[in-house]
């Protein structure tokens, strides 16, 4: 199974090294020296590390035949690929791939379905479920541990517990006053329009 694990940002002095956007959560398993990666697009791989280093918190890295800075910017923007065993569990164990994320059932924990998992986007605070609902619409779950309650590989189900308003249609209106206005403010489009001629 291939695994998107990086993808090449702009190049770092001189000597050939770039930095990289880390996909992954085992950098110093997936893209230490020696490791070779196919690349999309393919014509700029297979890429051999030679080098990484940490600077400024951001990951370097160093391949083989990339010399000099002409050469690491021709990579800018290419994803970097690991074949991964499917059967393979990251060390973790509250810890998923991608791979065996996506498609999972999203329900409540009293079973109403949500949706399913299309796309885990992968940000610098947290990682997002993309969740496709049945009426096509999407909705973004963040995937933290008071609102991920279980996930279950065997049931391919991903149990949430979110708060009022992440889910639009379970948004809590704090009042009945609040209710009346909205429903009042919804009921009139001529107020709207005497504000328009003023």
């Amino acid at each position: 199974m291939e695994l998107v694990v990086a993808r090449v940002g702009r190049a770092h002095g001189i000597k050939g090294e770039v930095t990289v956007e880390v996909r992954t959560d085992e950098p110093e398993l997936r893209l230490s020296p020696g490791a070779v990666l196919r690349t999309e697009p393919a014509s700029a791989g297979p890429l051999t590390i030679e080098t990484g280093r940490v600077h400024s918190g951001r990951l370097l890295l160093r391949f083989a035949g990339i010399k000099d800075r002409t050469a690491a910017e021709a990579l800018r923007n290419t994803l970097l690929i690991a074949d991964v065993d499917p059967a393979e569990l990251p060390e973790e164990e509250d810890e998923y791939y991608d791979h065996q994320l996506m498609d999972l059932d999203v329900v409540l924990e009293d079973g109403t379905e949500i949706g399913r998992i299309t796309e885990i986007s992968h940000l610098p605070s947290q990682d997002l479920f993309i969740v496709e609902r049945p009426d096509g619409s999407e909705v973004m779950i963040p995937f933290v541990e008071e609102i991920v309650a279980e996930i279950d590989l065997e049931e391919q189900r991903c149990v949430i517990t979110p708060p009022p308003g992440l889910i639009d249609d379970r948004a809590v209106i704090a009042s009945a006053r609040d209710a009346e206005a909205e429903a009042e403010a919804g009921a009139s489009p001529e107020a709207e329009k005497s504000g328009d001629d003023a």
